[in-house]
């Protein structure tokens, strides 16, 4: 294997087609859970943390050199930063901006739009990822794997 992700299920697009699917469930069924104004501050501040968190993420890959996209092969694992306390940042950050969009929206639908694309990481994606980098760090991602949390 030469990269964690070669395949079609690609993690930014997971995220996307789930917050249109909801985006539609919400215009067809618009449900909102969250008292005004409160939904407004709560989204928006997920929204921000959601953003300054895939930053980092992508400055710390960079930093160490190491790519971002998944089709690409990873050189190093990455302990430094967000990665030491979530395993999957980025992945992190766009469950985080869903979650913010929901609430700033106060929406239902783009709310439970994310279960199964959360379901689809946690079963599909990120098991096939930590493959690959098992296979490709035998010695470095077990003990990473071990000490730090999946996601937070």
């Amino acid at each position: 294997m030469d990269a964690a992700n070669h395949g079609m299920i690609r993690p930014p697009l997971v995220y996307l087609a789930s917050i249109g699917l909801g985006l539609l469930a919400h215009w067809l069924w618009p449900v909102a859970p969250l008292p005004a104004p409160a939904n407004v501050a709560i989204g928006a501040a997920l929204v921000v943390v959601s953003c300054a968190l895939f930053v980092s993420s992508v400055r710390t890959f960079r930093g160490a050199g190491t790519p971002v996209p998944g089709n690409r092969p990873t050189t190093v694992i990455v302990r430094s930063g967000p990665y030491g306390f979530s395993r999957n940042p980025i992945y992190l950050a766009f469950t985080l901006f869903q979650l913010g969009l929901a609430a700033w929206i106060d929406s239902l639908g783009v709310l439970l739009a994310l279960v199964p694309a959360h379901a689809l990481m946690a079963l599909v994606v990120i098991p096939r990822e930590e493959r690959y980098l098992e296979a490709r760090f035998p010695e470095e991602y077990p003990p990473y794997k071990r000490e730090v949390r999946r996601w937070l």
